[in-house]
């Protein structure tokens, strides 16, 4: 036991170091493993057995990452933002003290962090109302398909929806956890690292292999008939990611091989100094998002709807009804899309349409067989926006209020 403890000394005073700021962030990471906690567990656990010696100065990229991520974090109490930094954080404190790093496993960190999560939803919409478009060019000439409507096929004046999964945030992301398991894999049955240009031309492949494999999904689904959520729908699913994206990635695997030796890499000695600022940027946003009021509401009315009357929802949403629409204001962290399908509404179209001169979203969506018109944006001073990335971007140079507007009304 002592030769043990001895052995993986570096890593135990890691660990107890980092202790007290995970308990001050007890909530932040309970609620990111209820999200995230395979993909999580897995890319730290991968951090741990694939880590290797780098000539490259991490530990000066992970403090830069951390000192913008705590600044973002600080100036707009983002707590999916600081999780990242908490993340990071432990991975300067494990290069600090053995020297090793994973540029895989990095990968799959950001790759599970609400981060991305937030900036995949924004596009994964477009990318899957592209491959409706794509499988409805492929099956026109096949089948009688009288049009499709952003990812509603009619064929024979019946509807087929397909749903949200498809080209969804999990298969996604398992897809890319594969690859990094597979990779990390390789390297130790090689006793070989791979370069970074090689892992990123693998990353790409998967992605694009990811695509390929909702297309194909998205065809059979659609040539039978077979859209809602049933034993049925989500062996299809899996069935196309094991013929389209893991079988193939174990075919390129074998022609992509780590080449760098251990033995070759100097491994350069992280400073001190860093991780010790680091440790102390954290503690102090840390200190500060524990002592936010969660109770009281988090964004206050706009004038222009102070005069409607409405009620809370919760502390970051706030609800008014009325005869015309019915309308959300909410915290920018939340998005529309999200909140509907999880009412059980099918998004049947998302684009952007300009309305008096300004860009805003409209959702068409259905439920129960009713047709709802949805129009959303972002609002930071007396302008409205369509990116979450660009409000938060000017909410961070200007600190006023953002705001997410939702209006909804029902086409009768």
């Amino acid at each position: 036991m002592k030769n043990l403890i001895l052995k993986n000394k570096p890593i135990l005073l890691g660990i107890l170091s980092i202790l007290p700021l995970l308990i001050l962030n007890s909530e932040i990471l309970v609620i990111a493993l209820n999200n995230d906690f395979i993909g999580i567990i897995v890319s730290l656990f991968l951090f741990l057995v694939g880590g290797r010696k780098t000539n490259f100065k991490i530990n000066y990229l992970l403090f830069v990452l951390i000192l913008i991520l705590e600044f973002v974090s600080y100036r707009l109490n983002t707590k999916s933002v600081h999780f990242l930094a908490l993340v990071l954080v432990l991975c300067l404190i494990f290069h600090y003290f053995t020297r090793r790093f994973s540029f895989i496993a990095f990968i799959c960190i950001i790759l599970f962090s609400t981060i991305f999560n937030t900036f995949f939803i924004h596009l994964t919409s477009e990318i899957k109302q592209n491959l409706c478009y794509a499988v409805y060019l492929t099956l026109k000439n096949f089948i009688t398909i009288n049009k499709i409507e952003g990812v509603s096929f009619y064929i024979n004046h019946s509807k087929v929806t397909i749903d949200t999964a498809c080209m969804g945030l999990s298969m996604f992301k398992t897809g890319l956890l594969s690859c990094a398991v597979l990779m990390t894999l390789e390297e130790r049955k090689q006793k070989h690292y791979y370069s970074i240009f090689q892992i990123v031309l693998f990353c790409i492949l998967t992605v694009a292999l990811n695509i390929l494999s909702n297309y194909f999904r998205i065809i059979t689904l659609v040539l039978l008939n077979c859209t809602q959520e049933n034993l049925l729908h989500h062996s299809i699913g899996l069935v196309c990611f094991v013929i389209y994206q893991i079988v193939p990635m174990l075919f390129i695997i074998r022609y992509i091989k780590p080449k760098i030796l251990d033995s070759a890499v100097i491994g350069i000695k992280p400073k001190i100094y860093l991780t010790a600022f680091s440790f102390l940027i954290l503690l102090i946003v840390s200190l500060k998002i524990n002592n936010q009021k969660t109770a009281e509401p988090l964004i206050k009315i706009p004038s222009e709807y102070k005069k409607e009357k409405g009620s809370w929802v919760n502390n970051e949403v706030y609800k008014i009804d009325t005869k015309e629409h019915l309308i959300y204001i909410k915290t920018p962290s939340h998005n529309p899309l999200i909140c509907w399908t999880g009412n059980g509404y099918k998004i049947i179209e998302t684009k952007k349409i300009r309305v008096n001169n300004e860009e805003i979203w409209f959702n068409k969506m259905e439920k129960d067989n009713q047709i709802y018109y949805s129009y959303w944006w972002y609002k930071c001073g007396t302008k409205k926006y369509t990116s979450f990335i660009e409000v938060m971007y000017m909410k961070l140079i200007s600190n006023e209020p953002v705001y997410l507007i939702n209006k909804t009304k029902t086409l009768y």
